[in-house]
This record gives structure tokens, C-alpha cells and sequence, in this order.
């Protein structure tokens, strides 16, 4: 088996890997120890399901990182159920993937924002699984949830790769 360091594909896996091992050494050395943007982003993801939640109808408590509905115990959105390392997963295939510059912020907010709202929408139904069906509660965090979070970021991954503008070259 023979690999070329110039084949487009062996050009995106080192590009996706190198900026994996950045991603994780600037989050788990840096922003994960100062925090800020972890519990700026859980607060909001807080805020914002508390709102729908209450606009479904339920009446419902939300302190710190904690949200849930009276009667029970409620869910908090610790570090790795806030989005930021999906964030991050997604941002390497798309800067990893040939495109301009230009194309990739684009549609790198764009990705952002569907992940942070898919996010959103995980942990409302979370909060509701939790008061309506608490059996199912562990299943639906555990899989059903999580598996539909990650599907969709591998979604608007092929989104990028199916209708992103090639360069002419295609070198990245």
C-alpha cells in the first residue's frame, strides 16, 4: 500500500489531525482551566432552553448551569455537553477541507450557530425527558441525543464537501 503525501486525501487527514492536537491542547491547557467561555456558553444555552422550555408550557427553575422543571431534580450542562468540543470537531473538517478562505468562514458561523441551536434543542428535550419520562432520560442522553447531535455535524460536513467552491487547483 502505497501513500502519497500529495494525495488530496492524505493532505486532509494530516491537516484535520494537526488541528485536533491544536484544538486540544489550546482547550484542555487553556480554556478549559480559565473557564470563561465554558460557563459563558453553558449560562446561554441555560438561559435560552429555560425560555422555551417555559414558552412549551412547564414551569421551570434555572440556576448556574442547572435547568429543569419543578418536581425534579433538573440537569446541569457541564463542560462536555456545552457544544464547544462538537464546535471544534466540526471547525477541523471544514478548515481542513480545500475551499477559500472566504467560503470557510462563511460557512464556518453558519455551522456554529446550527450546532449551538441543535445543542439547544438536545437540552430542552433533556430537561422535558427528564420530568415526562425519566426512564428514558439516561437512553436519551446516552444515545438517542448524542447520536443525533453528532450526525448532524457530520452532516453539515458533507454540506461543506458537497457544495463548497473548489479552488481550481484543488490544493489546499
Amino acid at each position: 500500500m502505497n501513500i502519497s503525501l500529495k494525495s488530496p486525501l492524505t493532505k486532509f487527514i494530516l491537516k484535520a489531525l494537526g488541528f485536533f492536537v491544536v484544538w486540544y491542547i489550546v482547550y484542555e491547557l487553556w480554556l478549559l482551566p480559565d473557564g470563561s467561555l465554558d460557563e459563558w456558553i453553558s449560562h446561554n444555552i441555560i438561559s435560552n432552553s429555560n425560555g422555551i422550555v417555559q414558552w412549551l408550557g412547564y414551569e421551570t427553575f434555572a440556576y448556574n448551569r442547572i435547568i429543569g422543571i419543578y418536581g425534579n431534580s433538573g440537569i446541569e450542562v457541564v463542560d462536555g455537553c456545552n457544544g464547544i468540543a462538537a464546535m471544534g470537531l466540526f471547525l477541523g473538517f471544514i478548515l481542513a477541507y480545500p475551499g477559500s478562505w472566504k467560503n470557510r468562514l462563511s460557512f464556518s458561523i453558519i455551522g456554529i450557530c446550527a450546532i449551538y441551536i441543535i445543542n439547544l434543542v438536545r437540552i430542552v428535550i433533556l430537561t422535558i425527558t427528564q420530568a415526562e419520562w425519566s426512564a428514558f432520560f439516561d437512553f436519551t442522553h446516552d444515545y438517542s441525543t448524542t447520536t443525533i447531535f453528532h450526525i448532524s455535524i457530520f452532516l453539515l460536513w458533507m454540506i461543506w464537501v458537497n457544495f463548497n467552491e473548489l479552488p481550481k487547483t484543488q490544493s489546499a
